[in-house]
């Protein structure tokens, strides 16, 4: 099945164009599809690192030599780069950390030390990754507080009823992704930031599977925090970024402690750095945050109206295509655009390890497990699944193979169909 002109231009590059950016790509013969996990990296990003640290490298802010200061404000110029891309107020409100995961760690840490009582409630939504939802759990621990979940749908999906429902007067706080990691369902975060507020409660998005792929605005959206990841959005590894409301973080005592993030210190007395670089403990990844402003800017290039229909039309294809598959189960909503990206199944009489291995013997790459979801896998009484997450430069041909190999499945294992 070609690719129609539509769906392989985007105006300015095809295709064909766009693919040979990303190395790994032309290096290998594998179908890359766990782009959920990590994506592949264009050359532009690995060259504005590699530049960084040809012509650049020193330690930001300890040196009050040229070297230094230029690595400071090629630092200092990712995180507007990042603030501008969501829309933040100020740079004060972005924090570099390692990851998403690091991110959420620290608002659990940071804001429940200030938040938190006993006997106060934090809701986490059931189809949260772990890095949304284990930091909360232990948070809870340490203040005498209590985690409560809030459960989806079969298909996935959260209603304003539901969040209601699951609200009370002992609610501090609220964790939820803006897309799901298993469904690739999108939230109604605006919506829910919205009842959150009236109640007075914090509202926590984990980002990682929407900075990516759609356009997001942090002050239209009105959360409190919002967390994602580098390597989600064609950045190096080691390098997230922690979006929080200036005045939480004005609030919240530092994460970590060591160089940096101090104004001054003496026997007796500590003063913090301002924001953000209370927040940025040690030695700063300046590489990675040079990497991540290229990342986007390399999205920006291709623009989201076209990245997101593209991966609409594969999307679509792949779930087509699956459906007519017996044995072949999809969880979440029966409307592929719904999914952005992910489609969570599985395969009648097959373990999904043995899925993907079979598939990987066709040179297909997709992710099997618990997705680092359990509390989810356990809502929806399977013990793992099989994953494939779709990125704008795949291909039509790339999902064909998926599905015709997908289709074989069962018989490999012995079956008849």
């Amino acid at each position: 099945m070609p690719e129609t002109n539509r769906n392989q231009e985007n105006g300015k590059y095809t295709i064909e164009e766009i693919r040979r950016d990303f190395p790994l790509l032309q290096n290998t013969d594998y179908a890359y599809l766990d782009n959920s996990a990590t994506s592949q990296k264009p050359v532009q990003v690995l060259e504005a690192v590699r530049k960084f640290y040809e012509t650049k490298n020193a330690n930001p802010f300890r040196g009050l030599y040229p070297l230094s200061e230029e690595a400071t404000e090629a630092y200092e110029d990712a995180r507007e780069t990042v603030r501008a891309f969501i829309n933040a107020k100020s740079t004060e409100e972005i924090i570099f950390t390692r990851n998403a995961s690091e991110s959420l760690n620290l608002v659990a840490y940071s804001l429940g030390s200030l938040l938190f009582a006993p006997g106060d409630e934090i809701v986490v939504s059931i189809a949260e990754h772990h890095s949304n939802m284990l930091p909360w759990r232990a948070a809870a621990e340490r203040a005498g507080a209590k985690v409560v979940y809030l459960e989806c749908a079969p298909d996935g999906a959260f209603t304003e009823e539901m969040l209601r429902d699951v609200l009370t007067e002992r609610t501090r706080l609220v964790a939820i992704t803006q897309v799901s990691n298993v469904f690739g369902r999108k939230n109604d975060i605006r919506r829910f930031a919205e009842i959150c507020h009236e109640r007075g409660v914090v509202i926590v998005a984990d980002g990682a599977q929407s900075v990516p792929h759609m356009p997001v605005d942090v002050q239209e959206l009105d959360v409190d925090f919002l967390a994602f990841s580098g390597h989600k959005m064609l950045a190096p590894d080691g390098i997230g970024v922690l979006y929080g409301k200036k005045k939480w973080l004005q609030k919240m005592p530092p994460f970590l402690s060591g160089g940096e993030m101090i104004e001054s210190v003496t026997r007796d007395k500590i003063i913090y750095a301002e924001l953000p670089h209370k927040f940025e403990a040690g030695t700063v990844n300046a590489g990675g945050a040079v990497g991540l402003a290229e990342a986007i800017r390399y999205i920006q290039k291709l623009g989201f109206d076209w990245i997101e229909e593209r991966e609409q039309v594969l999307t679509a294809l792949a779930y087509a295509q699956m459906k007519e598959i017996p044995g072949v189960h999809i969880f979440g909503s029966e409307d592929p655009l719904d999914h952005h990206g992910i489609l969570t199944f599985t395969v009648d009489g097959v373990h999904p390890h043995d899925v993907s291995e079979i598939l990987s013997a066709s040179k297909i790459a997709v992710r099997a497990g618990h997705h680092c979801a359990q509390p989810l896998m356990g809502h929806l009484k399977v013990g793992s699944t099989t994953r494939a997450s779709i990125a704008f430069y795949n291909t039509e041909e790339e999902i064909l193979r998926f599905t015709e190999a997908l289709g074989q499945v069962r018989r490999v294992m012995g079956y008849g169909k």
